[in-house]
């Protein structure tokens, strides 16, 4: 993350920015577990940050979110991601039914004051993660077959996008509900994270949805 000097956690622009990425990753994954976008055999139970959380063992999940990962890297090392989302659609008609915003600040200076401990940031992302567990409780049931694509927001004007992302163009839904969800900060980088989804329908025929096992 950093070094360590006079009792205090300095972190770097690279340190905070691998933060982020890997909270993104880890995000990511618990969502697609969440939701049953993927067998729940195509999970693995792992521990980080002292939390439970499921990874996927799907390669194709694992090569989409690395390539993502390693792309926004380098725009959050250059100041200059606004948000990711992770989008969940429907199969048929790529039809958004949610969509997870993570907005980001950046502050290149603060990376010389170091008054924030590992500790402090590890704890504030892990109450991320748990509340994005618990969204289990309130989010309709996906009762068909979804897909993801993830977004990133940049300042075009003075990153250069690879041609492959033009396409990533952010869809909305239409009066959605919003849950606002508990953000992190590692000092540089700023993170605040919410959920639109689209409203149940009163003729809905409900799906019990499985408990999450991320806090057993």
């Amino acid at each position: 993350m950093g070094s360590k000097t006079a009792g205090k956690d300095i972190i770097t622009l690279r340190g905070s920015s691998a933060i982020v990425r890997d909270f993104f990753g880890y995000a990511a994954n618990s969502i697609l577990h969440l939701n049953g976008v993927y067998p729940e055999e195509t999970f693995k139970r792992v521990k980080k940050h002292e939390h439970q959380l499921f990874l996927s063992t799907n390669v194709g999940v694992q090569l989409y979110l690395s390539t993502f990962d390693k792309q926004i890297s380098e725009w959050l090392e250059a100041g200059r991601l606004r948000k990711i989302e992770l989008l969940i659609m429907t199969k048929a008609t790529n039809e958004v039914l949610q969509s997870w915003k993570f907005s980001i600040e950046t502050d290149g200076e603060a990376a010389a004051k170091g008054e924030k401990s590992d500790k402090e940031i590890m704890n504030e992302i892990r109450g991320v993660l748990r509340h994005i567990s618990a969204t289990f409780t309130f989010l309709p049931p996906l009762n068909e077959p979804c897909i993801y694509h993830a977004v990133a927001h940049i300042d075009k004007d003075v990153v250069e996008v690879p041609l492959e992302w033009e396409k990533n163009v952010s869809k909305r839904i239409a009066n959605p509900d919003v849950e606002i969800l508990r953000g992190f900060s590692t000092e540089i980088h700023k993170v605040a994270s919410l959920v639109f989804f689209k409203k149940r329908k009163s003729d809905d025929t409900m799906v019990p949805k499985k408990k999450s096992k991320l806090d057993d």
